[in-house]
């Protein structure tokens, strides 16, 4: 018998899961994330799901994590100050893909150097330069290498790499290790990331990797990548970029391997976000340009995935225009009220019935105030600080912090740098308020909830007097606009599309009219062709209604709420390499490997060369990550051009693939 661990950092949660022989989940566990230190949450949840399941940690053959912690890294502004040697380019480039902004003022240097399209050399590389930068102390934790054609030819970023080693001992990201394609600047964006997250995965994962010791689970331990395959934790500490959206990646290989399904829509609601992507012939879309998160369009390959803040902790806002008025949801997340009162019943409850007491709603009715522990407060402003001190370590009604309307601004910026969280009105409060959820304070949801719907519309009248229609108005809110998020997907993932934009096509009257199944004199009927997944801890809850909205079969699978952590361990160990030949002249053709271009007389024997180079690397890349019965493909794309009655060779690209479960321990 096989025991496999699979872990997943959510936003808001952390989750496990054991599943005996890759066929039966036999426990599942969850438990608060603990941001501050993440490990901590890893290490409750696993003893938590091992009490449940009554088997010992040294039961367990593999363990595999998937974590949130690169993607929020990014979006957040987080990470370590890193050096950027940019080598071959001008200094100009630096404002392409957005790469100063990604920089954010840390140290950077162009030199003299790099390869043309061919992999000859442009210029010496600028060695003298790049010593004397690298003999002063940048002050940076790791660093960056990206050197023009580095794809074709990487000697200049290996050299590069070599001195940064010697003469620093920081870690460094070369490019070419992260990406095949051309592109400079956008592979000098992804170096930059790559490098910016290497301390924070290498701490993230040595500390998951030292508690699950302490448990005494022995089994290797695996991370999920963004296309939702496995890698080695040794290889994720390198490469930490190809971490983001690893989480929604494994809801995708859960949703698959739960339900069975090829063909659907998988959408995963959270806490903070709801991740939605395609499942079509059993694998989840790759986007073809690059994982983006938050501002930054990387060259990581990962799942086409459309992330809506959007989710069952989203901060919903009165919207007082119009008549009638009404809610809109999100992007960010807040604490439940039903949630902090759970924590604080005494100060919530008071403050709550304080506030219903008087005569008109206050602006800040129904919002709360706490402090993050642990997070560094250096760099704040006199105000921002003297807002910090007043909030200290208890909870407060946020109308009791503020003394004067510019310190609304000071919260902004405290809860933006993750010092501060606000707490108000959710869905999950509605929910409790419906009898949906009782899982925390379902007597503060109903109060916040009643002062929420006090504020008056464009007519006058309040929003709405009674607190179950309350949240009934904010769940038919969460429902349109989980429905317009999935028409919006289906409409950009048409194979023969439609003229217009996706989001636009998706809020058209038109379709609305006919997925209400309007009837004039014109009969319009609508509805979504693709079964839906619904996964998350809320996706029961909320996702019924939206099957009826859009008129397709919605599934709920029976661990739905752990899907991460499954397709955490499910998944395969999967490793790409791809590399091109190009024909400078007539009649030579270029190969470029990693250790440089070798020119060939014949196109059949340069393809093959290429060709059996990257399986073998390939195949060594999913060995080292600890993979087994390794099956290999290969796929060549190759450009000719038609001139004076025959084919002439312009360039060719091979794709090799080696795939394979983990070697498990027993």
């Amino acid at each position: 018998m096989t025991l496999l661990l699979g872990v997943d950092t959510g936003g808001t949660y952390t989750d496990a899961v054991l599943i005996r022989d890759e066929t039966h989940v036999i426990a599942t566990a969850k438990s608060l994330t603990t941001r501050a230190d993440l490990a901590l949450g890893i290490g409750a949840v696993v003893r938590d799901v091992l009490a449940k399941a009554q088997v010992s940690a040294k039961d367990i053959s593999l363990a595999s994590l998937s974590t949130t912690l690169a993607t929020n890294a990014l979006v957040e502004g987080q990470g370590g100050r890193v050096g950027l040697i940019y080598i071959g380019f001008d200094a100009r480039d630096l404002e392409v893909q957005g790469l100063k902004d990604a920089l954010k003022g840390d140290p950077v240097i162009v030199i003299t150097g790099g390869h043309d399209h061919s992999g000859s050399e442009v210029a010496l590389l600028d060695e003298a330069g790049l010593r004397d930068w690298l003999a002063q102390d940048q002050g940076v934790s790791a660093f960056a290498v990206a050197a023009q054609f580095a794809t074709r030819n990487p000697a200049h970023e290996q050299r590069a790499s070599e001195m940064v080693s010697d003469i620093t001992g920081r870690p460094v990201s070369a490019s070419h290790h992260l990406s095949s394609k051309l592109n400079g600047p956008k592979r000098a964006l992804t170096a930059v990331l790559n490098a910016r997250l290497i301390g924070l995965t290498h701490k993230l994962i040595g500390r998951a990797e030292d508690i699950l010791q302490d448990i005494g689970i022995t089994a290797p331990l695996m991370v999920v990548r963004g296309d939702g395959a496995l890698i080695s934790s040794s290889m994720a500490k390198e490469r930490p970029i190809e971490t983001i959206l690893s989480g929604p990646a494994a809801s995708i290989v859960g949703a698959r391997w739960m339900t069975g399904l090829d063909h659907a829509l998988v959408s995963d609601i959270g806490g903070t976000t709801t991740d939605i992507a395609l499942l079509r012939d059993g694998r989840p879309e790759i986007d073809p340009a690059g994982a983006q998160v938050g501002p930054y369009r990387t060259m990581v390959e990962a799942v086409a995935m459309r992330t809506t803040g959007l989710g069952g902790d989203s901060e919903v806002h009165f919207i007082s225009h119009g008549l009638q008025g009404g809610v809109s949801l999100g992007p960010k997340r807040v604490l439940p009220i039903s949630l902090i009162a759970h924590e604080a019943p005494e100060v919530v409850l008071t403050a709550l019935d304080r506030q219903l007491r008087a005569v008109m709603p206050g602006e800040y009715d129904g919002q709360f105030l706490r402090a993050v522990a642990g997070v560094d407060a250096g760099g704040l402003t006199a105000r921002d600080l003297a807002v910090f001190e007043r909030i200290g370590q208890g909870t407060h009604a946020m109308d009791q912090v503020l003394m004067a309307r510019v310190d609304a601004l000071s919260v902004q910026r405290l809860v933006s740098r993750g010092l501060v969280q606000l707490s108000g009105v959710t869905p999950s409060d509605a929910s409790h308020v419906l009898g949906l959820l009782d899982v925390w304070n379902c007597d503060a949801a109903a109060t916040a909830l009643k002062l929420f719907g006090r504020r008056r519309t464009g007519s006058g009248d309040p929003l709405s007097v009674d607190p179950a229609a309350m949240a009934q108005i904010i769940l038919d809110q969460l429902t349109a606009q989980t429905s317009l998020a999935l028409l919006t997907v289906a409409f950009g993932e048409e194979q023969d599309p439609y003229h217009g934009a996706p989001a636009d096509l998706a809020s058209h009257e038109l379709l609305h009219r006919g997925l209400s199944r309007m009837l004039g004199l014109v009969k319009i009927e609508a509805g979504l062709n693709v079964d839906v997944i619904g996964l998350g801890a809320s996706a029961a809850t909320y996702y019924p209604a939206v099957g009826r909205k859009l008129q397709c079969k919605v599934t709920l699978p029976e661990h739905a709420a752990v899907a991460n952590a499954i397709g955490a361990v499910v998944g395969r160990i999967t490793m790409r390499r791809s590399g091109t030949v190009t024909a400078p002249a007539e009649g030579v053709y270029r190969v470029h490997f990693i250790d440089g271009p070798k020119d060939f007389i014949s196109e059949d024997v340069a393809l093959q060369a290429l060709e059996e180079w990257l399986s073998a690397a390939a195949m060594a890349d999913a060995q080292e990550s600890g993979s087994e019965n390794i099956q290999v493909s290969a796929n060549r794309e190759i450009k000719r051009a038609r001139t004076e009655a025959r084919d002439v060779f312009i360039e060719a690209t091979i794709f090799v693939e080696a795939s394979g479960r983990p070697r498990v321990s027993h």
